[in-house]
């Protein structure tokens, strides 16, 4: 085979390489078809659609940082410091405190 490219113009091993890119290509696709039917059975043995398993599709989870303040009066209400800020924060700002005297 290394022989016979040798003696291909340019234009030929251009050719070939598009029908290989082309090739190459159409070979990922159907192997990820594959997996995917292989998955998707998969999840179904166990009672389960692959969607249940992988989450919903086009959904993104936030993550949410770890609380930086807690409210001195109610320790349930926490802010991570980024975003818009509570009111309770506000309060206490207004109040003469300081975000430190917040602080978790």
């Amino acid at each position: 085979m290394a022989k016979a490219l040798e003696k291909m113009s340019l234009e030929e091993l251009k050719a070939h390489r598009k029908e290989v890119d082309a090739a190459i290509v159409n070979f990922e696709k159907r192997k990820k078809q594959e997996a995917l039917i292989a998955a998707q059975k998969a999840a179904q043995e166990h009672g389960f659609s692959l969607d249940e398993i992988l989450g919903a599709k086009g959904t993104k989870t936030k993550v949410k940082g770890a609380p930086k303040y807690a409210n001195p009066v109610d320790a349930s209400q926490t802010w991570t410091g980024r975003g818009r800020q509570p009111q309770w924060i506000k309060d206490a700002l207004a109040a003469g405190k300081s975000l430190d005297d917040l602080a978790i």
